[in-house]
């Protein structure tokens, strides 16, 4: 009684007086409340009052909680179906519970995955289920959280953090605490705390834990508590480049030290995920590894105190000599004559109804003359005398049920008597059977056209609306005959059926065959060990069909005439004691069973005081070789000893398919005393030894012996995998056995069937022992004192991870013993190993039971890690929990392993809960790379260069030569002055076309329309401004021509344009506030827009978001009168401000970069020769007009060069997906600008589309080149998918390029007219990761194929420079491109220039090799190489690949990771991601994936995930979150925002489907 007096203990002495109303929390607890959690822990421990049913809270068990029972009313219900018994065991179920007593003092937290409410459908959320959200506001909820501390103390029903911190009172602490220790490490013993002291500091810690710094999980701090630290890990969450960081967040979120806003979940639970993990294992030696894949694993060393087998080696054990008996009959089927002709009136078989009372009772006689009628049939009767449908050695199917055991014997005996092959499988019982392909496959490989059943069976089976019999998954087509004996036809007296011993009977589902001298010699032997004597009676629980069932009930039952009462598995479901009635009625002397039934029968037995069990001489325990069938056979001995059973009838043997019975205990004399028992120590058998256990009675495993071996066999020990050489006497090994009663091969594979079926054992120098062959039983054991046989498990239930042996079952006894009966349903848990990353991972899945709670089930799962750790020494790398009933079911209802891990690994679980723990299972990764300090200088590194031969990785543009075109340029280095010069010389020259979804041309503009709409507007400035020139000014126009002319107008007025892109009407509370934002930073001193945008900018809607009181002067430029300015504003040089180009990077950083009338006119300069641009062209283009090259080719390229151009703004490719392609097709257009979002909408949207355009007669054959503008690393995929889908429309493979630009220089690379087509290299990933580049050939693994980014444009020069030494690199070097060119912005533009940042960015040098010239840093990756290409020059090309952008990367373990490789990885995971994105957070790396299938799925991903990205890039990830399609924010390139994604995660603002956070 002391648990209760503990848990009341805990409980407020009195409900506590409260204010009148404070606000519900799931901390308070009303007097209600009070009393009924009283009741409930005293319930157990009071007599049942009748009068107050309220005080025991205890709902009758269900009937189908309760298992196959038929409880009278009193008593307390029997836990029978509740959980698995075949692995019951009090002695481990207290072992366990000591384990996990251990545990409760290491303080540790697990974060609970976060789930949406709609995606558990499973189970009622009830009022355990742990508060997701507190039931009041997040913010009020945080406030309280102080306030009601005092008050969480005194209760035991918890507010949401306290949920998580659980452990004070249970145990649910991560398994990583004692893993980490047990992989002998120095063991720091953590200190148990004083109960209530701990629990206050343990809250307190839960309530500061959002505003402490995250700690940095791979560096060894010293105090894990102390928050001295002053690293501020500030994410940078779109703060514009040089401004100060106080004003950074104009309308953001209020955030902490650490940027993680006030109010956030998910900081909380990673705080917690953080603190389960452990630092690292080792510490991280200081050097690289190397890139060769034996190099990548890390190998542990061997422990030296790994046990190691001592003894002599084993000398095969020889069984008893099989007796040979006079009247034995020659074979099965002349036993049965005979007995059908002598002894017709003796019973043969007795089968029962579901009630468990006898339905017939079969006779000798009668079973012969049927079995000679379906044989006569089954060869005259189904085909024409000519051609018969069987002829002798055809192989046919029995399909019976187990409640018909006599239409089975008859089809048995009957194929046997007709010389066709019976290969008996389960009743198929819907067209997906788990296990059915199988089962198909064997039939097929078998040739099985055949199929017999019985007319009620064949009913049942799944029909077609036709009424046809289903076509099953995987099995060939299959003739059904009905054997019922009404269908049968009578023999002619002289017709016999053929009898000699040549053809083979073939059978079970295996596909093992077993000849027919074999199948006798096995009765004859079991005849012998058994002492089976004629007459007797049989009781068999087990499945006729095959194994122990088929072996005794059918074939050596009717060898011996015994009289055999089946009990159908019906049966025993509704009365589990049908078995024990039987033998009391019947004086049975046999009785057929497996543990389960023992175990039920004593659940049972209450209701019968009667029974007497002394008849029985032989109980045949045909599971017996389980370890776990101990404790069934001591407690129904227990039980049942006062009924009459004797001690010594327990005979518990081990069969296997392939050499049928291996072992038998024989039947010891009466009053001797019982065999001894192995107790081992479970450490010592996972090395494979077997030790006595001494030490920690917790990991022990108590074995039974099966007996010995069988009469006539010689049976040897081998090791399990590699050459069969025979183990040493203290060794467990695979037992091997060479009889002429076992399997002969496996039907038609003979390959295994060598491998299994003729094993020749070798000794420790590899010499055979002999010619015996012997064949492998797939049962692992060893021969103990006496020769008795041990077995401790079975080759198909060894899970072998990091060199060591864990045996399935065991697992699943240690599960089941950690408390299941709240969570799992029936103990229906399903055990296997994974490969992953060069190691076997262990899986545990189990069913959910449908009203566990999810806190019951996450502390259960908690729980079993620690349980399995503790007792196995052995990391669970996945746990997962499936609603009730929806595992693959074997025919006899038990779990179907093989399907389940199928479907685990192709994402079919759903699993409702899953917990990943790869930080402490997973000890192989490579050791972190140290960078090693650069103490080279950088002259010998030249030097080195110079000498192995590498020139010095730069690569250049043309020249672009002197000015001597139409005094066009040489006149005007304006480009304000080229439009002037245009609107004079060439007044109805069209320089722009805007077209609409339709592709009708919605407006024109001619060189003087545009100069006089320009005008126009300058004059608004003017009058309306009040501005002074230089003053800037910004343009909010959709995509079109009045962009363009606000532009120069602007340009006129002698102010500096900035172009923003609009605010989404329907989006305004996210994209406003970056307009905003735009405005503050560039200090714009007016507005120039159309008039609907000027009414969303003062609307309701924009005040909820920014403050509208506050806009700078707002001119609408849609109806202005027709004025001409005074003058036109001419700058003094060119070196003054053009522009300002504002964008979000990929990062979230806000840059404002300034382009100087020189770098404008120069980069149209260098775009016109490298594209060949001049008046008669056309070119098209679908891109965003706001900044970098898009704006550059929208608005500033046509005036400049003169040629005209297509608009098409990208919005409308959204109403029609043609409209791009038609119009390159109308217009002829041979150079056409896109954006990779037009392509992927083009891909996505028109990829099966392609005929009914070329019907519309789109035809791609006139592009030359297709560009796509872009700042980043080229999509090759997408660009080869788009090339491959138009291919059909006559678009060139060679067209598609890409271009490339940065924030200090817009366009550095573009694919032109002249110059060779862009090429492709493999590198090896590995070596990027050490910021090396090593070419590989196409198609070797972990390669990464990048393509070339285009030509470099006239004028620019590139180089590669180390980002840290700023020395320059050799050729095919990864490094940072740094660029030179007379095109590069001027600087960022800043309020108070941080000069450092730009003379950094903007104004470096080399270290060594050019220190005079100035360079610009693109912040990018990439290498430059020499390709065999030529140039247009002549010379030898030099290509430029862009790696990715050096602040995107991830530094994690060392090494340095691109996002878009592992995204590209977690894409490939699952068929229902449809994106995906990664970013860190305090060295965990996150994964966000966008989930296209239904939510049932959610939690499928996450073991897919952490599979794939721990195998192709080592890592392990930390946090899952999924959520719906379109959550991760896209910018107008097409670029993933990631930081902006990681902010809204920690923000907890993603409304995520499921957070999982792995261990």
């Amino acid at each position: 009684c002391l648990r209760v007096v503990e848990q009341l203990r805990l409980l407020p002495s009195a409900p506590r007086q409260s204010p009148v109303y404070m606000g519900s929390n799931p901390g308070d607890i009303t007097q209600k409340g009070y009393e009924k959690k009283r009741a409930k822990l005293l319930a157990p421990f009071l007599p049942q009052i009748t009068s107050n049913p309220a005080s025991s809270d205890r709902s009758p068990a269900s009937p189908e909680a309760s298992g196959p029972s038929s409880s009278s009313g009193g008593r307390r219900n029997r836990s029978g179906g509740a959980r698995d018994d075949r692995y019951r065991s009090d002695i481990h179920t207290e072992a366990v519970q000591a384990a996990l007593a251990k545990h409760k003092e290491e303080k540790m937290a697990l974060p609970m995955p976060t789930k949406r409410r709609s995606a558990f459908v499973q189970s009622p959320v009830d009022n355990c289920t742990p508060p997701d959200t507190s039931s009041a506001s997040e913010d009020e909820g945080s406030l309280r959280r102080q306030a009601t501390l005092s008050a969480v103390l005194a209760q035991s029903l918890q507010s949401p953090d306290y949920w998580i911190n659980r452990s004070v009172q249970s145990s649910s602490t991560s398994s990583s605490a004692s893993s980490t220790l047990s992989h002998g490490e120095n063991k720091t013993q953590m200190q148990p705390q004083p109960q209530p002291t701990s629990a206050l500091a343990d809250i307190l810690a839960s309530t500061r834990i959002e505003n402490s710094v995250p700690p940095d999980v791979t560096s060894y701090t010293p105090e894990r508590g102390s928050r001295v630290d002053s690293r501020v890990d500030l994410p940078p969450n779109a703060m514009p480049k040089g401004m100060p960081r106080g004003q950074s967040r104009t309308s953001m979120l209020d955030t902490t030290a650490d940027g993680v806003p006030v109010n956030s979940r998910v900081s909380t639970k990673i705080q917690q995920l953080l603190n389960t993990l452990k630092r690292p294992k080792r510490q991280a030696l200081s050097e690289f590894f190397l890139d060769d894949s034996e190099e990548i694993v890390e190998v542990p060393q061997p422990d030296p105190n790994t046990p190691r087998p001592e003894g002599r080696q084993i000398i095969p054990v020889k069984g008893e000599p099989l007796g040979v008996v006079s009247n034995w009959p020659p074979a099965l089927q002349a036993a049965l004559a005979r007995w059908g002709a002598t002894q017709a009136k003796s019973p043969a078989l007795t089968a029962l109804d579901v009630t468990g009372k006898p339905l017939y009772t079969l006779t000798y006689g009668k079973l012969w003359s049927r079995s000679l009628k379906l044989a006569y049939t089954l060869l005259n009767k189904l085909g024409t005398k000519n051609e018969p449908v069987l002829r002798p050695g055809d192989r046919v199917a029995l399909v019976y049920p187990n409640s018909d055991p006599a239409m089975f014997w008859v089809a048995f005996y009957g194929c046997l008597l007709a010389e066709v092959i019976p290969v008996p499988i389960e009743v198929p019982l819907s067209r997906q059977d788990a296990g059915s392909l199988q089962i198909g496959f064997l039939l097929g490989s078998c040739g099985v056209g055949l199929a017999l059943t019985s007319e009620i069976c064949l009913k049942g089976l799944p029909k077609t609306p036709q009424g046809e019999i289903m076509q099953f998954k995987g099995w060939p087509r299959m003739k059904w005959v009905v054997t019922d004996t009404k269908y049968l036809t009578k023999p002619s007296k002289d017709w016999q059926p053929f009898m000699c011993y040549k053809a083979s009977k073939e059978g079970t589902v295996m596909g093992v065959a077993v000849s027919k001298i074999a199948l006798l010699t096995h009765c004859q032997a079991l005849t012998q060990a058994c002492n089976y004597c004629e007459g007797e009676t049989l009781v068999n629980v087990l499945d006729c069909k095959k194994d122990m069932g088929l072996w005794h009930g059918v074939l050596t039952s009717v060898m011996n005439r015994i009289h055999t009462i089946t009990v159908p598995y019906a049966v025993m479901k509704a009365c589990p004691m049908s078995w024990v009635q039987r033998v009391h009625i019947h004086k049975a002397r046999v009785a057929l069973v497996k543990c389960r039934d023992l175990h039920w029968a004593m659940m049972a037995h209450r209701d019968q005081r009667d029974t007497n069990l002394s008849s029985i001489r032989m109980l045949i325990v045909a599971d017996g070789a389980n370890p776990w069938s101990v404790s069934s056979c001591d407690a129904f001995l227990n039980v049942f000893q006062s009924h009459g059973l004797k001690p010594e009838v327990i005979c518990p043997c081990a069969s296997s398919p392939e050499a049928l019975t291996v072992a038998i205990r024989r039947p010891g004399a009466r009053g001797a005393a019982l065999p001894a028992r192995a107790i081992l120590s479970m450490g010592g058998l996972s090395h494979g030894v077997i030790r006595v256990n001494t030490e920690d009675k917790n990991s022990a495993l108590t074995v039974q012996d099966v007996g010995h071996v069988m009469p006539g066999a010689l049976m040897c020990i081998v090791k399990p995998d590699g050459p069969p050489q025979l183990c040493k006497t203290d060794e467990i090994g695979e037992i091997v056995l060479n009889s002429r009663a076992g399997g002969t091969m496996y039907y038609g594979l003979p390959g295994v069937t060598k491998n299994t079926f003729e094993v020749i054992p070798v000794n420790q120098a590899g010499a055979p022992l002999g010619e015996i062959l012997f064949t492998r039983t797939g049962l692992l054991g060893f021969v103990g004192p006496g020769s008795l046989v041990f077995v401790v498990g079975k080759n198909e239930g060894l899970l072998t991870v990091s060199g060591r042996r864990h045996n399935a079952d065991d697992l699943v006894a240690t599960a089941l013993a950690v408390e299941p009966v709240k969570t799992v349903y029936r103990g229906r848990i399903a055990v296997f190993s994974v490969t992953v990353f060069y190691d076997e991972r262990i899986v545990i899945v189990a069913e959910q039971r449908p009203d566990a709670s999810e806190e019951d089930s996450f502390q259960w799962m908690s729980r079993v890690l620690q349980a399995i750790d503790s007792i196995h020494q052995v990391g669970l790398y996945c746990l997962a929990l499936v609603p009730a009933n929806t595992l693959p079911k074997t025919p006899l209802g038990g779990i179907h392993i093989s399907e389940t891990k199928q479907n685990f690994l192709e994402g079919n679980l759903h699993p409702c809960n899953i917990l990943l723990c790869p930080h402490t299972c997973v000890t192989n990764l490579p050791k972190p790379r140290q960078k090693q300090p650069v103490g080279v200088g950088p002259a010998s590194i030249m030097v080195g260069n110079l000498v192995a031969g590498k020139r010095m990785a730069q690569a250049a543009g043309r020249e672009l030569g002197v000015l001597e075109e139409e005094g066009l340029v040489r006149k005007h280095q304006f480009l304000s002055e080229a439009l002037q010069w245009r609107a004079q010389t060439d007044p109805d020259h069209v320089l722009y076309v805007l077209l609409n979804a339709k592709g009708v041309a919605v407006c024109t503009a001619t060189c003087s329309q545009l100069h006089k709409r320009a005008e126009k507007i300058t004059s608004a400035l003017m009058e309306r401004g009040g501005l002074n020139t230089g003053d800037n000014v910004v343009l909010l126009y959709p995509p079109g021509i009045d962009l363009i002319a606000a532009f120069y107008g602007c340009l006129y007025a002698g102010v500096i344009p900035v172009t923003v892109r609009p605010p989404h009407p329907q989006n305004l509370a996210a994209t406003l506030p970056t307009v905003r934002m735009i405005i503050d930073v560039s200090k714009a001193a007016c507005i120039l827009t159309t008039q609907p945008l000027m009414r969303i900018l003062r609307s309701r809607e924009a005040a909820a978001s920014v403050n509208v009181k506050t806009w700078p002067t707002i001119i609408d430029t849609d109806d202005l009168p027709r004025r001409r300015p005074p003058q036109l504003y001419k700058p003094p040089t060119a070196e003054m401000l053009a522009y300002l180009d504002f964008s979000v990077s990929t990062t979230g950083m806000l840059t404002g970069v300034k382009m100087s009338h020189s770098a404008v006119s120069t980069l149209c300069r260098s775009i016109k020769l490298q594209c060949e641009l001049y008046s008669s062209r056309q070119i098209a283009i679908c891109l965003d007009p706001y900044c970098g090259l898009g704006f550059v080719q929208w608005c500033l390229s046509s005036v400049y060069s003169g040629h005209q151009s297509i608009l098409i703004p990208p919005m409308e490719l959204e109403l029609s997906l043609p409209l791009w392609l038609s119009t390159l097709s109308q217009y002829k257009i041979r150079d056409t600008f896109c954006s990779y979002s037009v392509m992927e909408l083009c891909t996505k949207g028109l990829g099966t589309q392609t005929d009914a355009l070329k019907a519309r007669g789109v035809n791609l054959s006139c592009v030359r080149s297709c560009v796509v503008i872009a700042e980043e690393r080229p999509r090759l995929t997408l660009t080869q998918s788009f090339s491959k889908l138009f291919k059909d429309l006559g678009l060139s493979p060679r067209a598609v390029s890409t271009a490339f630009g940065s924030r200090v220089n817009l366009a550095i690379c573009l694919q032109g007219t002249a110059g060779p087509d862009p090429s492709t290299v493999y590198v090896d990933m590995k070596s990027l990761r050490h910021d090396r580049v090593r070419l590989v050939e196409r198609g070797a693994p972990q390669s990464l194929s990048l393509m070339e980014s285009g030509t470099i444009l006239p004028g620019v020069r590139v180089i590669i420079v180390n980002p840290e030494t700023r020395g320059p690199l050799g050729d095919s070097h990864l490094g940072e491109i740094w660029v030179q060119s007379p095109h590069s912005s001027s600087g960022y533009y800043t309020i108070y220039g941080e000069e450092s940042l730009q003379a950094d960015h903007f104004n470096t040098r080399l270290s060594f090799g050019e220190p005079h010239t100035l360079w610009a840093r693109t912040g990018y990756l990439g290498f430059v190489k020499r390709t065999e290409l030529l140039g247009s020059t002549g010379d030898r090309h030099d290509a430029l690949f862009v790696v990715g952008q050096l602040d995107e990367t991830l530094e994690l373990r060392g090494l340095r990771y691109h996002p878009i490789d592992i995204e590209t990885s977690v894409s490939r995971a699952h068929r229902s991601i449809a994106e995906s994105a990664v970013f860190t957070w305090t060295n965990l790396l996150v994964v966000v994936a966008e989930l296209a299938g239904s939510e049932q799925e959610a939690l499928d991903l996450v073991p897919l995930v952490t599979n794939v990205v721990l195998e192709e890039h080592h890592l392990i990830v930390g946090v899952v979150v999924v959520v719906d399609p379109g959550v991760i924010p896209i910018n107008s390139r097409g670029e993933k925002q990631r930081m902006h994604l990681r902010d809204s995660f920690l923000a907890d603002q993603l409304d995520p489907i499921y957070v999982a956070y792995n261990m």
